[in-house]
């Protein structure tokens, strides 16, 4: 064992693994969850520059946190069933894939999004 319980009694040390002690905390779930996506708004474009003549969804636009954007570009991976990646807040899709993506949006509850662009 570590020296963190060496001054500990063998009650306290008992009652280090009864659930009853264990603090409260906040139920994760709840707390992710409540993010309000109708508040949002993202605009979904298609561009070729920069990528050897591939073509690439971009959604742009979110003002949510890294890691929520980095859930979110990897659910969006998934419905497409392509590859992707995160920069400069920006979500990058490979391949015209701008109905899923709106799509998808849509339906997490984001009420103003559209595609831009040509």
């Amino acid at each position: 064992m570590g020296d963190k319980f060496k001054n500990l009694s063998w009650d306290d040390f008992q009652k280090l693994g009864n659930p009853e002690n264990a603090p409260d905390m906040p139920d994760e779930k709840e707390t992710t969850e409540e993010m309000n996506w109708n508040t949002l708004s993202a605009r979904i474009h298609l561009e070729k520059k920069h990528r050897g003549g591939k073509t690439a969804s971009i959604v742009k636009g979110l003002n949510i946190s890294e890691d929520k954007m980095k859930d979110l570009a990897k659910a969006l991976k998934a419905k497409c069933g392509v590859g992707g990646s995160v920069k400069n807040r920006e979500i990058i899709i490979q391949g015209d894939k701008r109905d899923v993506i709106l799509a998808h949006l849509q339906k997490l509850g984001i009420k103003d999004v559209k595609k831009a662009g040509a």
